[in-house]
This record gives C-alpha cells, sequence and structure tokens, in this order.
C-alpha cells in the first residue's frame, strides 16, 4: 500500500531545494555587483583627519591603493577568487574583475617600492613597502595555510604603517618623491598592461595578426622561430573573463589617475599635462557603463549582434594611446 503522505514529502523536498536555489541566486547576483566609484581625496582626507594627520605629497595615492586593496576584501561578498563553496564557487564575473584590480595594486605598489618612494636607485627601499609588495603578490587563488585574505591583510597594514611614517613629519626615512620620471616608470607598466588588454579583447572574434615581434631592429632574434601571420583567437569560454578583467583593471586606474593628478599636480602643470591626465581618465569611466545585456555579447566585428569585447577594448586602447602620449610628454624638458 503506497504511503499518502510522500507526495506531500516529495513536495516539501522540492520545495527546499528551490527556496535555497533563489537564495544562492539571489546571493550571487548581490555579490557579482562591482563597487562603487570613490572620491580619491575624500578619502585621503577622511583617513587623514582620523589619524590626525595632514595630507602630504603622496598621501593621496597611498590612501587609494589602500582603499582599493580594502575594497578587495570588505565589498559584499567578501574576496571571492579563492572561495570552494556554493555560491560564490559559481561565480566567475566577479573574481575575474578582482583580479583585474589586483594587477594594478600590484603594479602600483611595485612601483612605489622601487622607484616612487627611493630619490635615487641606490637609496635604501622602504621597510614597509617591502613588506607590502610581496604580500600583494601572493597567490590569489590560496583558501588556507595561509588564507590569501590573510596575506592581503597584511600588506594593507604595511602600507598603513607606510602612509602613517608619510604624514609623520619625525619620520623622514618615509618619503614619496612626485618626480617626471617616477611617474613615467609607472606609465610604462600601465602602458603595456593596457596594451595587453585591449589585444586580448580584440581576439575575441578571432584576427590574423603579422608578426611584428622582431620589427624596428634589423639585429633583433628571439629563442624560437615563428610565424609571419598568426592566428589569434580568444576561446569562446573566456571571453567574458578577460572582459571582466579589463574591468577590474580599469576600475583600479580610474583612481589612480585621480589620486596622481593630485600629487603630481605641479608635475603635469609644468609639462602642461593635466588635460591628458583627464583624457585617460575619461576614456577609463567609459568602461565602467552599465552592460545591459543578461550576458556578454560576442557579435562578429560588423554583425546585428553586439560585441561588448570590442567596446571595451576601444575604450582600453584609446587610454592606452593617451597614456602613451602622457609619457612622451613627460619625457620633454
Amino acid at each position: 500500500m503506497e504511503d499518502p503522505t510522500e507526495p506531500g514529502i516529495w513536495g516539501g523536498i522540492g520545495g527546499v531545494i528551490a527556496v535555497v536555489l533563489l537564495f544562492f541566486f539571489g546571493l550571487g547576483w548581490y555579490w557579482n555587483l562591482t563597487p562603487d566609484a570613490f572620491d580619491v581625496s575624500e578619502v585621503a582626507q577622511q583617513r587623514a583627519e582620523s589619524s590626525q594627520h595632514q595630507v602630504v605629497v603622496g598621501y593621496t595615492t597611498t590612501a587609494s591603493l589602500l582603499h582599493v586593496a580594502e575594497t578587495l576584501l570588505e565589498k559584499p561578498g567578501g574576496y571571492l577568487s579563492n572561495d570552494v563553496m556554493p555560491p560564490s564557487v559559481l561565480l566567475d564575473d566577479m573574481p575575474n574583475w578582482e583580479f583585474g584590480t589586483l594587477v594594478q595594486v600590484r603594479d602600483l605598489a611595485r612601483a612605489m617600492r622601487n622607484e616612487i618612494s627611493r630619490s635615487q636607485s641606490q637609496s635604501v627601499e622602504d621597510s614597509d613597502l617591502a613588506i607590502a609588495e610581496p604580500k600583494f603578490n601572493f597567490d590569489n587563488g590560496s583558501w588556507m595555510f595561509p588564507a590569501t585574505e590573510s596575506e592581503y591583510r597584511d600588506a594593507i597594514a604595511a602600507l598603513a604603517a607606510y602612509l602613517d611614517r608619510l604624514a609623520d613629519p619625525s619620520q623622514q626615512n618615509a618619503q614619496f618623491y612626485a618626480r617626471a620620471d617616477n611617474l613615467r616608470d609607472w606609465l610604462a607598466i600601465v602602458e603595456k598592461r593596457l596594451g595587453s588588454l585591449a589585444q586580448r579583447l580584440s581576439a575575441s572574434v578571432g584576427q590574423v595578426r603579422i608578426n611584428t615581434d622582431l620589427a624596428g631592429d634589423a639585429g633583433a632574434q628571439q629563442a624560437t622561430a615563428a610565424p609571419d601571420q598568426l592566428r589569434v583567437k580568444t576561446p569562446w569560454l573566456e571571453i567574458d573573463d578577460v572582459f571582466y578583467e579589463a574591468r577590474g583593471s580599469a576600475w583600479a586606474l580610474i583612481h589612480f589617475m585621480k589620486a596622481i593628478e593630485v600629487d603630481f599636480r605641479q608635475v603635469l602643470e609644468k609639462k602642461n599635462a593635466l588635460v591628458s591626465m583627464r583624457q585617460i581618465v575619461r576614456e577609463l569611466e567609459a568602461t565602467q557603463d552599465t552592460v545591459w545585456a543578461p550576458m556578454i555579447l560576442n557579435g562578429s566585428g560588423f554583425s546585428l549582434v553586439a560585441n561588448h569585447s570590442l567596446v571595451m577594448a576601444s575604450y582600453i586602447a584609446a587610454a592606452n594611446a593617451a597614456v602613451i602620449d602622457l609619457r612622451n610628454l613627460l619625457e620633454q624638458g
């Protein structure tokens, strides 16, 4: 004889599963929302007031780097790249956004350790930045022994210690040198990052490219032979990954560029380069526009269907061209 309660039991189990799935869907959607932009000068002023310091040269850039790094850990859902439990383990847009942001954090931290905080190549590196920079370069996917978050918190603590020393008149061994050559060195790194992203985004539709690896130097050589033409195409499953990595990278750069404008203002004004800096920011801000489609579309170049990667590539390439122009201005006397 059949149990009359059996349909009710299965119906209840199905209802519970449906509620759990709906909860995970809503939570995943919320955790996938990118953080809002912030005012770099306001963040620096608030941090200075809380520590009873003055905003000195370099304070805004360092405070912005700190805030971006803290955002990686404190945004809704926290840091997701190393999560192994649902729903975050099923998400890939936000982890790629985090990686793009993290790359810019690493690059600026390295530039500050190696160039911006040192008066010359023979000077001693800053002790706190020597701790922060390698900590930020810890494996971004480690979830235990040690967890990525703990390493990044150590980096944030060391960076905060540098910031406190920077604003303390009695700590003259903490410096931030806002010089044109230091800015050029960092922009050279930014230029390569943006150039790589633009190429990867453009490859969403597949391209046959002329091999220019040895162009411009008749005596140049390379380790292994390569064909004259290269077929380059981003795998279909990685198209949205590259898109959100570029979006995260641009989000971080927007704030770093605005902070650099504050701390390197005299250098930029002397070179008549403030407009160039603002043009970079303008192009990068366009990458943060809302994506109205439910997924990243990948239509061919002039098809009826949009190609979000090509649109993103156009903004990234324009920003990269503006970075090159700015570096050229800074090199002029």
